[in-house]
């Protein structure tokens, strides 16, 4: 496992971005299992769009969130979970999990963490004209062979079924996704 002999090296992160149903989940589900099978622990953070709600009506935090509760931690032997109501950054968040081996963020387009962009079709393409520090696209089948696809040198092409290809990247280059600051 990698935690246990890296010292204070920090996380490598990478950001999983594409837009509405373009398979950021179930991409970053594979990566997770690719990521283990190398004995590595992984975080993931998701950004929302939307109000969520990860607590159910009737149970103890919940109650105490309704009272006006600003944040409210449950833990047992197995987890813990913490609600706040409240935003985080994204910096913050990776902060929070600096102990990992690797953080998939799934989401915030804009930050610069280095990305794997997710290209379902060709409306997809003007993200990778949006988002910096592209490190490789996942490309879903008629895509592969798009003319509309720009032939940047340092960017891997991968289907987007290649979860351990994109894995490998994730692990050969971990250098390069941990270089920033938190």
């Amino acid at each position: 496992m990698l935690a246990a002999g890296r010292g204070n090296t920090r996380p490598a992160v990478c950001q999983i971005i594409g837009y509405k149903n373009s398979g950021k989940t179930t991409l970053i589900c594979e990566l997770i299992r690719q990521l283990r099978k190398k004995g590595c622990t992984v975080a993931v953070i998701k950004h929302d769009g939307h109000n969520f709600d990860m607590d159910h009506e009737g149970t103890d935090t919940w109650k105490q969130r309704q009272a006006g509760a600003s944040a409210v931690a449950i833990t047992s032997d197995a987890r813990t979970s913490v609600i706040q109501e409240r935003t985080s950054s994204l910096p913050g968040l990776l902060e929070a999990f600096a102990d990992y081996d690797y953080v998939l963020v799934e989401g915030f387009k804009q930050e610069q963490y280095p990305k794997i962009v997710l290209i379902r079709q060709a409306e997809d393409i003007a993200l990778l004209g949006e988002a910096s520090r592209i490190a490789a696209m996942a490309l879903w089948g008629p895509m592969q062979a798009s003319a509309c696809l720009p032939q940047a040198s340092g960017i891997g092409r991968f289907d987007i079924s290649d979860s351990a290809g994109m894995a490998n990247l994730l692990w050969q280059k971990r250098s390069y996704f941990q270089n920033f600051n938190i």
